[in-house]
């Protein structure tokens, strides 16, 4: 009786969690921006500020000069705007190509030798020259419009960060991986609602803006500066914030494997930086964001941690109980599903129920990878960018 009832728990436990992060929390949001002012959103600026646009690369010959060109197109005034590429030692021609446009007032920073997406940004700080910097990424495609909003968000003195709005966008060779477009615009949502509340807890990578004076400080090479970058405004006493109308295009990755390594990365850093930063997690000191950051981020994580011994208990109750004999045989249909659709060449035309249990299987097992490289103390510094498609 106490090992079914330990089992029970065991299998409760991710289910729960799961729902408070993904259901629970964002209802919560919604109820407590019901009885927030809304700020009334300022207008243009007398003058519009310096921006710093910076933008780590490593071997991105086949996407720098379409990156260069969107940058370059942004309705921003061009004498008020600075572009820096920074090259983490790429051994391609995308330096090359960057020189190229040194007379339009695009800036080359190379690395000497190649140390990390958050070491080359921690490096290129001594070039920056503008009161607001923004960082976006090589494969990314800011909309001409897009930086205006961004910027203008900084007229609010409380504000430290400003995050665009991710849409995810694709071709008919990444469906595969439709589940991420999903995904993405649920979490932007997420965002619009913490906006409401007070503040983000985690700056998109793809698009944002930090005042210069935050950014300058260092982040440890293995972490999020993203994630990092929300968290020190707060310590700051400043609020980051989402703009919805500061949208970014990002080509969806055609590959489940592609993606599986992406999550393991992204989600690894993201446990190193919540770890670095935990003293955030005290509601004592930061109130309500110490809620949000354990809801949208501790809690979301705890989920992938608790489920392979959800899983054991699971097979361990099927041996004497038919429901749980039939959910096991669900779960071992999607794994199935999920090979299938990882086995598969990319671009493959797959049914839907295929691709959802692709996508659900590398989500969960990154997830379980990452937390095993973050107790393990593997830190991962060295960068290696997500390809995208055009």
């Amino acid at each position: 009786m106490i090992l079914t009832r330990l089992e029970v728990l065991l299998l409760s436990l991710p289910v729960l969690l799961f729902l408070y992060a993904y259901l629970v929390y964002p209802v919560l949001l919604a109820l407590v921006g019901m009885v927030r002012r809304v700020p009334t959103p300022g207008g243009d600026p007398a003058e519009w500020p310096r921006v710093s646009i910076v933008v780590p690369a490593y071997n991105e010959e086949g996407a720098i000069r379409r990156t260069i060109e969107s940058l370059l197109a942004l309705d921003y005034p061009a004498e008020r705007r600075h572009i820096l590429i920074v090259s983490d030692a790429s051994t391609d021609r995308t330096d090359e190509i960057v020189a190229e446009y040194a007379d339009r007032g695009v800036e080359l920073f190379r690395m000497a030798e190649r140390s990390g997406k958050t070491a080359a940004e921690n490096a290129a700080l001594a070039r920056l020259r503008s009161g607001i910097v923004v960082n976006t990424d090589a494969t990314i495609r800011i909309l001409p419009q897009s930086l205006k909003p961004l910027v203008r968000a900084f007229q609010d003195p409380t504000i430290g960060v400003a995050s665009g709005r991710d849409l995810s966008v694709t071709e008919v060779s990444a469906e595969a991986n439709e589940g991420e477009s999903g995904y993405v615009g649920y979490e932007m949502w997420v965002r619009s609602l913490e906006t409401r509340v007070g503040s983000i807890v985690g700056a998109s990578g793809c698009f944002y803006a930090i005042r210069h004076d935050l950014h300058r400080t260092l982040v440890p090479a293995a972490l999020s500066r993203d994630f990092a970058s929300a968290l020190t405004a707060r310590e700051h006493g400043f609020r980051a914030v989402s703009v919805d109308q500061a949208v970014c295009l990002v080509p969806r990755t055609a590959s489940l494997r592609r993606e599986y390594r992406r999550k393991v990365r992204t989600m690894a850093r993201g446990l190193e930086t919540l770890f670095y930063k935990r003293h955030l997690l005290n509601p004592l000191r930061y109130g309500s964001f110490s809620w949000m950051l354990a809801s949208h981020k501790l809690a979301r994580w705890l989920v992938f941690l608790a489920m392979p011994p959800a899983l054991l208990a699971l097979a361990h109750l099927s041996l004497t109980s038919p429901v749980a004999l039939a959910l096991f045989l669900v779960f071992l249909g999607g794994l199935v599903l999920g090979l299938i659709a990882l086995r598969m060449p990319d671009g493959a035309a797959l049914p839907r129920l295929v691709r959802l249990c692709g996508f659900l299987l590398v989500s969960h097992t990154a997830g379980v990878v990452a937390w095993t490289k973050a107790l393990r103390g593997e830190l991962n510094p060295i960068w290696e960018p997500t390809r995208r498609s055009a």
